[in-house]
């Protein structure tokens, strides 16, 4: 695509996104830009253009793989899994580019990286060697055509119980606001809680998103795997071992004896990663220092943080949300 077509067709998204952005239902959420109700999503308002142009200009290639999820469900920590699983025979542990980079740089998310630059369209991708890894929060609906059907590209999507989910997001939250020096402008944990429940969060409804790719992952099993942050938890070895499969990148028996599998485990725990210098110091994007990504990554610590009506609350709009889809969640 030649530079001037660039130059074009970034006008041409810009004046689209202006005129959606007063068009579109607004809502303020706990995103300082507010959220505008995109494809029955919502989108946080500063990168609808990027979501826009992701949507009409992305070509998806037959090995590419993408993570997707909703924000603070183990986005970072499934990131270095993948890369480590479809990149084990180009870096030994000992040199893997996980030691001096965040995870969100080896496998960039769309909305907030590739499509982020002032044209809001990337370079040439098709220049990127194959297995291409990227990451995306938009839920599968408003996916690209070439990501949902014409190719076989690959979907992870990671969820994570609603409870910690939004413990999580609290955290993260009120972290980026006191290293921006605003912590007074932090919400409290029921405010939070409100916006959550009401589907008023970045990239929500929460339940949609989750639904949407778990009926997708029952559908088509070869196009989308869908997996529990809790049950990668409980036993990351035996979902390592189907996540590699699902990639095309099986482990070898060999590979099985010479706990492969466990080193991977061990080199992208939350421990490791978080006492790495360039997840202690660095930045993701201007705004995100990575210490804001490593925090304890605990199954149930919401029990700390909400009450028992609140627990009640959440519990009966997923019995409503989730009934008949056979979806379900463990520590709850």
């Amino acid at each position: 695509m030649a530079q001037e077509n660039h130059h074009i067709n970034s006008q041409e998204i810009d004046q689209e996104v202006q005129q959606l952005l007063n068009s579109l239902p607004k809502a303020k959420g706990w995103v300082t830009a507010g959220l505008s109700l995109y494809h029955n999503f919502w989108c946080p308002s500063a990168i609808l253009g990027n979501v826009i142009s992701f949507e009409r200009y992305f070509q998806a290639q037959d090995q590419d793989t993408i993570l997707a999820s909703m924000p603070k469900t183990g986005t970072t920590w499934l990131k270095s899994l993948i890369f480590s699983v479809v990149n084990r025979s180009r870096y030994s542990f000992s040199n893997t580019p996980l030691l001096t980079s965040s995870p969100h740089e080896l496998v960039p998310y769309f909305e907030f990286n590739v499509f982020a630059n002032k044209d809001r369209l990337p370079s040439d991708l098709s220049t990127v060697p194959p297995p291409r890894l990227f990451a995306t929060h938009i839920p599968y609906p408003a996916l690209p055509e070439t990501i949902k059907n014409t190719s076989n590209c690959r979907v992870v999507y990671v969820c994570r119980n609603p409870f910690d989910t939004v413990v999580s997001s609290w955290h993260f939250f009120s972290q980026l606001m006191i290293e921006e020096g605003k912590a007074n402008t932090s919400l409290s944990i029921d405010e939070l809680f409100d916006l959550f429940f009401k589907g008023l969060c970045a990239f929500g409804p929460f339940w949609d998103h989750v639904l949407a790719y778990w009926k997708e992952s029952l559908e088509n099993p070869e196009k989308v795997l869908f997996l529990k942050y809790e049950d990668l938890k409980e036993d990351a070895v035996s979902h390592l071992k189907r996540l590699a499969e699902f990639l095309g990148h099986p482990f070898s028996p060999e590979e099985e004896r010479q706990g492969v599998i466990e080193e991977i485990v061990r080199v992208c725990s939350l421990k490791n990663l978080k006492d790495l210098e360039v997840n202690k110091n660095g930045k993701f994007m201007p705004s995100f220092p990575n210490k804001c990504f490593f925090r304890k990554g605990e199954v149930g610590e919401w029990v700390n943080y909400l009450t028992i009506d609140k627990k009640k609350l959440l519990e009966n709009v997923m019995l409503e949300k989730f009934r008949g889809s056979g979806l379900s969640f463990k520590c709850i």
